[in-house]
């Protein structure tokens, strides 16, 4: 089955948390920390996979997590970085953030990568914390939660020409008359529900030709079947408008070509300067041949080409042909999408507020602090209260008027404060940390 979007739901590994160990050997009793870091959570990685050509593997699967880090380990072993996850998708996949829109990545050659969640970095063992005025650390820190988010996958095929028309123009027809491609013909439209690619072999050379289902009115709006498939003319060189010309109805023609040309533009207003042939299908018609010497002068005169011919009888395809492969070797690729990474460096600023859930610090910064540390060790919870009033969270709850004894949201975290500490909630059914059976 042909499927050009879906949505997923990623999470990338998180780090290892650290070990707090001290060297004990014979001769050396008092030997010092030696806790090992925890290793780096595994990314989450698209790769383009030139053997697929739609997204039909993500049809009844849409979460994924990357392998998180290993523990560090005493003597200073460093844990294992998790494995990366590769997430397979078919060359022209474009990643987007779901909400903004923002594009993360456009996999146009085959075996390109993009990392779309990294992994969170493993935590340090106490190892890392001794200093002057601190011999022996027992603490460590918890790994970095990766990162996470939901995403759209969206397939723009890589397709050099792409047939565009009304329904029931002929456009599968000569997609099958130009290539050995076998798409489905019926004289009904809509008889294309999916885009349907066919090699055209000219001998100077080759061209890739995508048939997409026909555009109604409103296409670009959603309407019909064109809002699904307009994304894959983005990615082509050249547009071939196939025109019915059968019937001897020139005005219908006329209002066939505007309706196509109009959805074009409301999709994309790039595609008005795209390099466009028009083509009328049908000439073995009765009356054909009047429609084409009505309308060329004028659209000659706007700058477009003008080819006529048969899908069905074979008139006028060896000069539609050639005309193809002139006319690509002429234009260059098209430009991938413009990429935006996703921001690596941590904000620092942070931004205390009540809303419906209570008080609430939010910051990059200050709450992967929050989850790297272990609230179960009052050394590591009191360093957090230290480095948090170093940063003025204390003093912008005390400026927004919290009370001592305060549930404060930190990322996933909630803590109950008080000026000079900060104490870990009470779990239901685990019991108190030692730091807050000590205060006060």
């Amino acid at each position: 089955m042909f499927l050009d979007r879906v949505e997923v739901h990623i999470q990338a590994g998180a780090g290892g948390p650290g070990a707090v160990s001290f060297r004990r050997e014979k001769f050396i009793p008092m030997g010092g920390p030696d806790g090992g870091d925890g290793g780096r959570g595994g990314s989450v990685v698209a790769v383009a996979q030139p053997s697929l050509n739609s997204l039909a593997d993500y049809r009844y699967r849409h979460h994924f997590k990357a392998q998180p880090g290993l523990n560090g380990e005493g003597n200073q072993r460093h844990g294992k970085k998790g494995e990366d996850l590769l997430l397979p998708v078919p060359p022209g996949t474009v990643v987007r953030e779901l909400g903004t829109g923002r594009v993360l990545a456009d996999l146009t050659e085959p075996g390109q990568r993009a990392v779309i969640c990294q992994g969170g970095r493993g935590g340090r063992g106490n190892a890392r914390f001794k200093g002057p005025t601190q011999q022996a650390p027992r603490i460590a820190e918890r790994g970095e939660p990766g990162e996470h988010g939901s995403f759209v996958f969206e397939l723009r095929m890589l397709a050099d020409v792409g047939l565009v028309g009304l329904p029931n123009a002929g456009k599968s027809s000569l997609l099958a008359a130009l290539t050995r491609a076998t798409p489905k013909v019926a004289d009904y439209p809509f008889t294309t529900l999916q885009p349907e690619l066919g090699m055209l072999d000219e001998g100077s050379g080759q061209a890739l030709l995508a048939d997409l289902p026909g555009l109604i009115e409103g296409a670009a709006e959603g309407r019909g079947l064109g809002h699904d498939f307009l994304r894959h003319v983005a990615r082509t060189r050249l547009l071939l408008q196939v025109v019915d010309a059968g019937g001897g109805d020139a005005e219908g023609a006329r209002l066939a070509i505007e309706q196509v040309e109009a959805e074009l533009v409301a999709f994309d207003a790039e595609l008005a300067l795209r390099p466009r042939l028009i083509f009328f299908n049908k000439l073995d018609l009765t009356g054909s041949g009047a429609v084409v010497d009505a309308l060329r002068p004028a659209l000659v005169e706007r700058g477009l080409e003008v080819l006529s011919g048969s899908a069905a009888s074979g008139e006028g395809l060896d000069a539609l042909k050639a005309r193809l492969i002139r006319r690509l070797a002429e234009l260059p690729p098209p430009p991938p999408l413009a990429v935006e990474s996703r921001p690596k460096v941590l904000a620092t600023a942070f931004v205390v507020r009540r809303d419906e859930g209570g008080v609430r610090v939010v910051g990059e910064t200050v709450e992967r602090r929050v989850a790297m540390t272990d609230m179960l060790n009052p050394e590591a919870v009191q360093r957090l209260s230290n480095y948090l009033r170093r940063k003025g969270v204390e003093r912008a709850l005390t400026a927004l008027g919290v009370a001592r004894g305060t549930e404060v949201q930190v990322g996933d975290v909630t803590l109950v404060w008080r000026p000079d500490l900060v104490i870990p909630r009470r779990r239901a059914g685990k019991a108190a940390p030692p730091n807050e059976e000590a205060a006060p």
